[in-house]
């Protein structure tokens, strides 16, 4: 995982940690499957909204 920014470490853990798919955490997010996943992937740079919702769904689901 070196070559991860440090938002795709936090949404893989969370997943790990409440066993989560990238369609759950688009579903509680609002973004699509394919934008999850291409964050963790780093082929897609995150909009200040796409961190926002990110973040707000994982602090608020723990």
């Amino acid at each position: 995982m070196n070559d991860l920014t440090k938002l795709a470490e936090e949404i893989i853990n969370y997943q790990k940690k409440h066993d989560m798919t990238d369609a759950s955490v688009a579903f509680g997010t609002h973004l699509s499957v394919e934008k999850i996943h291409n964050i963790k992937i780093n082929k897609y740079n995150p909009t200040e909204d796409d961190v926002r919702r990110i973040s707000n769904f994982m602090r608020d689901n723990k």
